[in-house]
């Protein structure tokens, strides 16, 4: 595999060699050496100064681009519509909304009072508690009951480690309650003095749950519930009609759940059912009853019934019984319906059960992939459903669904400023054969006219893990490929739950490697039926898409021309050996311990970084958070050492980490469309489009 790339600047720059420092551990009989391990001492001054160093590298190396970097950078900004508002959501007689304005990077947060003819209350502008910082996020957003207080959280540097504050809505006075180290939920008690939140263990791991009264300083506040087993994460919510506080423990394959009366500031909470390895449940209640869904002796999941009173599982009914063909996503709750998440073949479905007659229908949609989900629905006594929908084809559209009379009434479409025309484009829904006979779906999009002659670059996007699903969805940054003779690509494949709960069953533990080869067998396929051909296929994914596109170019390095390794898991051997790290002992349940010989000698046979070998690579771009919780940053650096110390190849091996970010990238909107940029840039270059 040879590289055509122009070197002009980048001759002057040497590509980075990070040392090799000695570091070996036996576990299993085996001696492992790990020439990297150093590079975890963030505080150490020669770990900063390589980072540096593959930043500088990755900047000159694309210098000579820098006009098509900018051009893109314009492209992208060219679709944003600058001056935006989200559609106003009703909330008793208030009307939220936030909107972005030209030139600046964050959301403001607004609201209207009985009337969206009225004059326009700023909430929140997070421009001005940006101000100063490289990284900003918003993490709670929380309204009290009488919509005259706000509960809101920050981090200032990606590390997802939030400090919460109160504001009074009526005055739009601060208060002096501030609470350090807190986690993403919250909830309210109807006494709108009380607030219950998550803070983080040593390992940023929500572990705990308190309950805060207003002007008594955080350091009383009252612990409700400590979480000891590291494999569960602790969170908090309130039921739509504002009845529960609900206190919640989530594993990834096991959850626990207790509630206590929002009305009662001084409650305590009420187990429903004590958790079991590898039962998941979640609740929502219904005048008088929870509905739950859980997978208890369903794969797919089912939907029990139970009054408040008698929570247990021996008191559960049947209210939606398990289909072995159909996958149960989620449940949410209307006064007189019940709007129901399904997943049937790969596709999204939604369906509307009202509880007057227990009659169901369904809300139909055209496209032959496509993405849908509920949107802000604050209101529990209204017919009024609100959903998201959106196509490859399709920008995301809100509508507002009665269901009654079965209309629904289109609120507002993304708009993409200088025109889109979706006639110009077509998507479609195949299948590749696996290495095992088992059907993969993919989505795929395309210019029309396009000829099947295999001529043309394609870019695939792959996932596949934790059954998270990949919706097809638009994207208006994705017009920048399509218009310059890109096919697109999602791959569906195991490890997600596209195609039920078993999908992800079959891509984890001792099967995780069904994958990768799907996601082989998807692009074997798009080139046998002439979308492409071997070797003018870029790959994509992020985070555990990252351990993905490490374990596939191990596999198949001839089959890409270009990788693109978002904050990528991909040491993961090493990664779920160290139980001191946030999610390692959390996430056993997803790869499986390595304290065991079975499970250490499967994750040591594909872990990216521990099978990195003397051979040729595609082009690959690789990037980092130096702050990131979850994928630290010292698992793409190690990598990147690793490969440029063994790859036999003059291909392009570029590392950028985010000094200033976490997992997510840059944090404002025109950084983040400068990452894209970047990207799309190393793309077009290697594909000779620049």
């Amino acid at each position: 595999m040879t590289s055509s790339l122009p070197v002009s600047d980048t001759a002057l720059v040497t590509a980075p060699i990070a040392a090799k420092k000695q570091h070996e551990f036996e576990i299993h009989g085996d001696k492992i050496t790990d020439d990297y391990a150093w590079l975890r001492d963030k505080e150490n001054p020669e770990v900063i100064a390589y980072l540096n160093a593959e930043n500088d590298f990755t900047e000159a190396t694309l210098a000579p681009y820098a006009e098509l970097r900018e051009n893109l950078f314009q492209e992208l900004k060219s679709r944003i519509k600058e001056d935006d508002n989200t559609v106003p959501a009703k909330s008793d007689n208030y009307y939220y909304y936030s909107k972005v304005v030209a030139g600046k990077q964050y959301r403001v947060y607004c609201r209207k009072k009985d009337s969206l003819t009225n004059d326009e209350e700023l909430l929140l502008d997070t421009n001005q508690l940006a101000e100063g910082e490289s990284y900003f996020s918003l993490g709670a957003f929380d309204i009290s009951p009488n919509h005259q207080l706000l509960a809101y959280s920050t981090d200032t540097d990606g590390s997802e480690e939030y400090l919460l504050q109160f504001k009074n809505l009526e005055t739009g006075e601060l208060l002096s309650d501030r609470i350090p180290n807190t986690y993403y939920s919250s909830a309210w008690a109807n006494d709108n003095q009380t607030l219950y939140y998550t803070v983080l263990d040593e390992n940023s791991r929500p572990y705990r749950l308190y309950r805060h009264h207003l002007g008594q300083p955080f350091e009383q506040d009252e612990l409700l519930y400590e979480e000891l087993d590291p494999q569960f994460f602790v969170g908090c919510s309130k039921s739509r009609d504002d009845r529960y506080i609900f206190l919640e423990m989530d594993g990834k394959i096991t959850s626990e759940a207790y509630f206590l009366d929002a009305n009662d500031p001084q409650a305590q909470f009420t187990l429903i059912e004590k958790r079991q390895k590898g039962i998941e449940y979640s609740v929502t209640h219904h005048q008088g009853n929870f509905y739950i869904l859980t997978n208890d002796c369903a794969t797919n999941f089912r939907i029990v019934k139970t009054p408040v009173t008698q929570p247990q599982k021996q008191h559960w009914q049947d209210f939606i019984s398990h289909d072995p063909d159909c996958y149960l996503e989620g449940i949410e709750e209307f006064k007189d319906f019940l709007v129901i998440y399904e997943r049937i073949q790969g596709l999204e479905r939604i369906k509307i059960l009202s509880l007057l007659d227990h009659q169901a229908h369904y809300i139909e949609f055209d496209d032959p992939t496509y993405a849908i989900g509920g949107s802000s629905n604050y209101e529990f006594d209204t017919p009024i459903f609100r959903f998201a929908y959106t196509s490859m084809v399709q920008p995301l559209t809100v509508y507002d669904y009665d269901m009654r009379s079965r209309t629904k009434t289109i609120l507002k479409q993304e708009e993409v400023p200088g025109g889109y025309d979706s006639s110009l484009y077509t998507s479609e829904r195949i299948f590749a054969t696996s290495h095992d006979g088992v059907q993969v779906p993919i989505s795929l999009v395309y210019r029309k006219g396009l000829e099947r002659d295999g001529s043309h670059p394609l870019y695939l996007y792959g996932y596949g893990s934790y059954g998270a699903s990949m919706s097809a969805y638009f994207s208006a940054n994705r017009l920048s490929l399509l218009d310059r003779g890109f096919v697109f690509a999602i791959a569906h494949i195991r490890g997600g739950s596209e195609m039920g709960r078993q999908w992800y069953e079959d891509g984890k533990f001792l099967k995780k490697k069904n994958t990768f080869y799907d996601f082989v067998a998807c692009a074997e396929h798009l080139a046998q039926e002439k979308y492409t051909s071997k070797g003018n296929i870029a790959i994509s994914g992020g985070s555990a898409g990252g351990l993905l596109i490490g374990a596939t170019i191990n596999l198949k390095p001839d089959l890409f021309k270009a990788a693109v390794a978002d904050v990528p898991f991909v040491d993961v051997l090493n990664t779920m050996l160290d139980e001191s790290l946030p999610l390692t002992q959390l996430e056993y349940d997803e790869w499986g311990n390595p304290n065991q010989y079975e499970f250490y000698q499967y994750i040591r046979s594909y872990s990216p970084y521990d099978n990195v070998q003397s051979k040729a690579y595609p082009n690959l771009l690789v990037t980092g958070g130096l702050n990131d919780p979850r994928v630290t940053y010292w698992e793409p650096a190690k990598w990147t050492a690793k490969l440029r110390a063994l790859k036999q190849d003059t291909n392009w091996l570029l590392l950028k980490t985010n000094m200033d970010a976490g997992h997510g990238g840059a944090s404002g909107r025109y950084e983040s469309l400068k990452e894209v940029a970047l990207e799309f840039t190393f793309i077009l270059a290697v594909f000779g489009l620049a």
